[in-house]
């Protein structure tokens, strides 16, 4: 069965641009556009896509709100936030209204075929960068994790003993292959790991196993 997006950018040549990559992919198709985050609200309730391939900085509803507004009134259909701002407050919001992914417009086409992919599965999809901002601000907290002692802050408690390993590694830098080969797993184990940290760590609200 295809993955269903819908594309949302203000820019009409960018969503052309998106819909012929993404529809030589033969396991994902391309079933509306939205031009802002209001328009991409609307058809997500209309359409009911796998995923919302949603920009941010768009006219009116930007992609933040309408990620939020989509998150609570259609929560079957996952967002993956692409944007060409590598902006923390972007991520962060982005992540607590519940976005299931966030990239940046300089992603390889099969990492961004991929990362569809993954999203419509459950996993999260998080730029490298992002991602190591987002657990550095865990960094005090990594002590804690690596004894044998019950670890403090919020959601840190309830980490599994391999879900403290990732977290760890991924705070020093490592990235998802490299914490495969390190831990003797998949990539996309590492992935659904990574999810799973981040929604026990209260940075994605609106994630969904």
């Amino acid at each position: 069965m295809s993955v269903r997006v819908l594309l949302a950018d203000d820019q009409p040549l960018i969503r052309a641009g998106f819909r012929m990559l993404l529809e030589e992919q033969p396991d994902i198709s391309v079933i509306g556009e939205a031009a802002d985050g209001a328009e991409a609200v609307r058809l997500t309730r209309q359409l009911h896509p796998d995923v919302v391939l949603m920009d941010v900085r768009m006219p009116g509803t930007d992609g933040i709100e309408a990620t939020r507004r989509i998150v609570a009134e259609t929560p079957e259909s996952r967002v993956l936030v692409l944007t060409t701002y590598d902006l923390d407050e972007y991520a962060f919001t982005a992540l607590r209204y519940g976005a299931s992914g966030f990239l940046l417009k300089d992603a390889r086409p099969a990492d961004l075929a991929d990362a569809i992919r993954a999203v419509a599965k459950g996993d999260a999809i998080i730029a490298p960068g992002v991602t190591r901002r987002l657990l550095d601000n865990f960094a005090s907290l990594l002590p804690d994790l690596r004894s044998h002692e019950p670890p403090g802050g919020p959601g840190l408690d309830q980490l599994t003993s391999r879900e403290r390993q990732v977290l760890i590694h991924v705070a020093e830098g490592m990235s998802n292959r490299e914490i495969a080969a390190a831990l003797f797993v998949s990539e996309a184990t590492v992935k659904s790991h990574l999810g799973r940290v981040l929604a026990k760590l209260g940075l994605r609200d609106g994630y969904r196993p």
